[in-house]
Parts: C-alpha cells; structure tokens; sequence
C-alpha cells in the first residue's frame, strides 16, 4: 500500500483532530477562592494546546505550509510545556512519597 506524503500528513491531521480529547464544562466555584484543581487542569489544558499546536506547525512545516522559524518556535513551546507538566509531576510524586514515610 503506497500512498503519498499528502495522503500521509491529512490522515495524521485527522488523527489529530479527532484524538484530541474534549475538556468539558470547567467544575470552577462560585466564589473567589484559589482554587488549586483549576489551575492545575487550566495549565494541563494549555500544555495539551500547545503540544497540539507544535505537532501541527510540525506538520504544516513538512507539507511547506509554515516556515522554519514558526516550526521551531512552535515546537520550543511545545517542549517547555512538556518539561513544565514534567516538572509538577515529579514534584507531585515526590511529596507523594514524603507523605508515605511519614509515621502515623
């Protein structure tokens, strides 16, 4: 089964699109408080937009439709945000396992 790199770059776009996963209704409180699960799920949001977006520039990039520079600006973002999400989880993981040493 040949195809061409046409073909190649609209079925991954497709697979982009319909993959991408639907964030629902935001749960936010009524009241002006911090709320540390929303921003936890607006960061995670904005991480899973910017990768999106990098992996789209990517693929625009290979079809000629965007420069080399939007491509690596696109995909820089993409890493920090990556390495962002990386971050808090080791963080999150690491108290994790602070908690479970602590005698009861």
């Amino acid at each position: 089964m040949k195809g061409t790199l046409g073909q190649a770059l609209a079925a991954y776009m497709d697979a982009l699109t319909r993959h991408r996963p639907d964030p629902g209704p935001a749960e936010e409180p009524p009241s002006n408080a911090p709320n540390f699960g929303a921003l936890v799920r607006r960061e995670l949001s904005s991480a899973v937009d910017s990768l999106a977006h990098g992996e789209a520039t990517a693929v625009a990039g290979l079809a000629g439709k965007a420069s080399i520079q939007e491509v690596v600006e696109a995909v820089s973002s993409a890493e920090l945000s990556l390495q962002k999400v990386t971050a808090v989880r080791d963080r999150v993981i690491a108290a994790y396992q602070e908690i479970m040493r602590m005698p009861v």
